[in-house]
Formats: C-alpha cells, sequence, structure tokens
C-alpha cells in the first residue's frame, strides 16, 4: 500500500466518473493515510464490528480519498473502486454509511461530522473517534456546540482533523470566513489543539498518538490537490475531473515525487 497509489486511484475515479471534488480529496490523503496506517485499530478482521475505531470524514463530498484508503489497506475490495458515482455503481459521490462496511457514518451535508463522532466517543469510550473535517466546515455552528460539549464533558478519545486548504465552495476561506484563528478557538474552547503541516506524515502521525486528557483537535494546513502542479491551490478543481492529457501528468508528478523520497 502507498500514498501514491490512493492519490492516482483518487484521479482515476475522478476520471472516468467525470466526477467533482478531486482537489478536495488530495488534499485530505495524506491526513486519512496516517490515521489509518499509524492510529485507528480498523483491521479487514474487525471491519464489521461495532466494537472497533472509527473514522468519520465530514467533508463527505471528498469521498474519493476514504474510498481509495480503505481499498488501499484492505478494507473494501479494490475492484469496487471501478463502480464509483455511475449507474449501477456500489459506491455513491457522497458517503453513506450504508453502502460498504468501514463507512463509519453518512455525510455530505456539512458540518455535522464533529456531532457525530462526540456521539460515538460517548457511546464506546473504550474506542478511539477521528473526525477529518474540512476548515469551511467549521463556518458551521453546529460545530462549535459539539466543540463546547465535548470540552465540557472531558472527552478522552475524540479526536479532530481539520483539513485547513483554506479554500471552500467559492473562494478561499480567509475572503469569506477567515479562519486563521482556528487554533486559538479551539484552546478557547478547552481543547488540546496543535498546528500541523498537513502533509508531513511523521508530524501528524505523533501528533495522532500523542496521549490527551480532553479532546483533540489538529489543525493541519494542507494545499488543495497537493502534488499535482496544475491542481495545487486552484479553486476550479473542487468542481472539475481531470481528462486523459492531466490524468497522465498528474500520474507522472506522482511517481517523479515518491522516487525522489525513496532516493
Amino acid at each position: 500500500m502507498s500514498l501514491t497509489d490512493i492519490k492516482k486511484n483518487i484521479l482515476r475515479m475522478a476520471h472516468y466518473s467525470y466526477a467533482s471534488h478531486v482537489g478536495s480529496a488530495i488534499s485530505a490523503a495524506d491526513i486519512l493515510y496516517v490515521i489509518y496506517a499509524k492510529a485507528a485499530n480498523i483491521t479487514p478482521q474487525n471491519i464489521k464490528s461495532a466494537d472497533r475505531d472509527k473514522v468519520i470524514l465530514s467533508k463527505g463530498h471528498a469521498s474519493t480519498a476514504l474510498y481509495s484508503t480503505l481499498a488501499e489497506f484492505g478494507l473494501l475490495p479494490k475492484e469496487y473502486l471501478d463502480r464509483y458515482y455511475i449507474d449501477g455503481g456500489i459506491l455513491p459521490g457522497h458517503l453513506d454509511k450504508d453502502s460498504v462496511a468501514g463507512i463509519d457514518a453518512s455525510a455530505g451535508s456539512l458540518g455535522h461530522g464533529l456531532s457525530l463522532g462526540l456521539g460515538m466517543a460517548l457511546a464506546k469510550p473504550k474506542y478511539k473517534v477521528f473526525v477529518v473535517q474540512g476548515d469551511g466546515e467549521t463556518q458551521e455552528g453546529s460545530v462549535w456546540e459539539a466543540a463546547a460539549l465535548a470540552a465540557a464533558l472531558k472527552v478522552k478519545n475524540l479526536i479532530l482533523v481539520i483539513d485547513a486548504n483554506n479554500l471552500q465552495g467559492f473562494g478561499t476561506t480567509s475572503d469569506i470566513m477567515p479562519l486563521d484563528t482556528l487554533e486559538a478557538k479551539f484552546k478557547a474552547f478547552g481543547w488540546e489543539t496543535y498546528p500541523a503541516d498537513g502533509h508531513d506524515l511523521k508530524q501528524l502521525e505523533d501528533l495522532l498518538l500523542k496521549p490527551q486528557n480532553g479532546p483533540k483537535a489538529i489543525i493541519a494546513r494542507t494545499v488543495k490537490g497537493h502534488g499535482i502542479s496544475y491542481m495545487e491551490n486552484q479553486l476550479k478543481w473542487h468542481y472539475k475531473s481531470p481528462n486523459e492529457e492531466e490524468l497522465k501528468q498528474a500520474y507522472s508528478e506522482l511517481d517523479a515525487a515518491e522516487k525522489g523520497k525513496t532516493k
């Protein structure tokens, strides 16, 4: 399994299904990879069990990132990736918990993942609950209601990772509703809060595994379309799918980056 393969799957799925949100999925891929590789106790043997860690991708429009990650870790049949967002398919464009095992919450209507995660954490205190949320989502009031309650109850098994790529549907979060102070906001609510480079795998691993005495928030600063030159920080890739030429270029750039890391 490799992070490069996860990103290639995301691109391929968006290409053949003419789906959007590929940039959003790429920005979250590193986060999900580290959660499943290092932090969450989720295996092919316990995937259908209620008694295991949970992962909620609250930004459900980035579903390809979760599907691809699950497949690479043997938690979802890889052939299912060929049946994404098409007539007669298996994997819907937005997440549906009843579609396949391993989808712990339906998502797509933004701002609800943290509330769902808090409920799960309270119901199963022996297990960890990871919520991956977009920065634009934090504009929703329900996020802050959950944040206040989680801190008041000192929930020790809830971990929030914000994929803060500074882009949302119609522009930058900086222009629409500035969120540069996310760290300060979560600290003020009583969360153990840490800034992070959302593409630094070791830093993410260290923070995810760091012991906690209450709810933990990791503000992971990311780049939409990370690692693909024509896609990085481009709002249009919230909506576009790559054509054949763009797909080949993305594959080439991802392969070159991986080779550079292994030299």
